[in-house]
């Protein structure tokens, strides 16, 4: 069920705000909602002593269901040293 919800922003936030919604094909009503999702979840990434550049490339590569990191791992580093 959802909730309606008053903000009170500045002018100018909202038209800039607006804009890069429209631009994203989103609601503003979906960016503030999924914004406050991420501040609510859990914040390890924040409490986490990431860099900043690392944590802007968090969520950068989308990789298969089914990827097996440790295979591909192993089988790099059989071609390296073999």
């Amino acid at each position: 069920m959802d909730a309606k919800l008053t903000l009170s922003i500045d002018k100018d936030v909202a038209r800039k705000a607006k804009v890069y919604a429209r631009k994203e094909g989103r609601s503003l009503s979906d960016l503030v909602e999924n914004y406050f999702k991420l501040l609510t979840t859990n914040a390890t990434i924040e409490d986490s002593e990431y860099s900043p550049r690392v944590k802007s490339l968090l969520g950068c590569i989308k990789l298969p269901d089914d990827f097996d990191y440790k295979k591909e791992i192993s089988e790099y580093l059989t071609t390296k040293y073999l």
